[in-house]
């Protein structure tokens, strides 16, 4: 057990503690803290220990498998607990949640059968992207609600961040902020968070799915080619056993 493997362990005995804060009144009853303030600064750093375990395994060099093997499980648990714990709360659509959670199982399950072929897949660009945009979406979906719920009241309508004309509160919020005369309020704040963290949602759903394209194919490459190499290897042992039975004939095989 070093630092790095600790922080990735602190960052899964974490998730219980944000999904209490997140869907009780324990904030509110016993901290007197916003639920969606102490939500969002307990999920920013849970996600930061996600950037500092790797960043002190490579520094003191304490990469080991016991890492390699967690990190992907405790960011598979931060980001799916506090996803669903959107969803209960009405700030996010299920329909986009099922499909992110769906792609870390199918992900999960891809490498491990990669494992057993003797293949590494490493995390792809596209990975990354989609786990930056996660954390920015979560955090402005968290802080966008009011007591856990919606700021806006036709959630499961049309969707904000593209037909905003058909949501009054985000019409109004945007007269208050551009409008001459006017004073954003703190609601108005809340609604533009929400409608950001919407738009946010959906480039979190499609690098998700661009990703997993990404991860099967980088799989389907990586062990046809291993098993052509081991065919060649194969047929090379099998023409050298062939030739050295019948290398007193004279006659050869040759397998190119």
């Amino acid at each position: 057990m070093n630092l790095p493997n600790s922080l990735t362990l602190s960052r899964i005995f974490i998730v219980p503690l944000l999904v209490v804060v997140l869907l009780t009144p324990f904030s509110e009853n016993w901290l007197g803290v916003p639920r969606h303030i102490l939500g969002v600064s307990i999920f920013l750093a849970a996600a930061l220990t996600d950037v500092l375990d790797g960043f002190f395994a490579r520094r003191r060099r304490q990469v080991s498998r016991l890492g390699k093997l967690l990190d992907p499980i405790a960011d598979k648990m931060l980001i799916s607990a506090a996803l669903i714990s959107l969803v209960e709360n009405r700030l996010a659509p299920a329909w986009a949640v099922v499909i992110i959670v769906g792609r870390e199982f199918a992900v999960s399950g891809l490498r491990s059968i990669a494992a057993t072929e003797g293949v590494v897949i490493a995390a792809s660009k596209m990975g990354k992207l989609k786990m930056l945009a996660q954390v920015v979406a979560v955090s402005l979906l968290i802080l966008s609600s009011v007591s856990g719920q919606p700021p806006v009241a036709n959630f499961g309508h049309a969707f904000p961040a593209f037909q905003f004309w058909t949501v009054p509160e985000l019409r109004t919020a945007l007269q208050h902020l551009f409008g001459e005369g006017q004073i954003a309020t703190t609601t108005d704040l809340q609604v533009l968070l929400y409608s950001a963290g919407r738009a946010m949602l959906w480039i979190v759903v499609l690098s998700a799915c661009y990703s997993m394209y990404d991860y099967f194919r980088t799989f389907y490459q990586a062990v046809v080619e291993r098993r052509a190499v081991e065919a060649r290897t194969k047929g090379r042992k099998v023409a050298a056993a062939i030739n050295s039975t019948r290398s007193a004939s004279g006659d050869k095989i040759s397998i190119s």
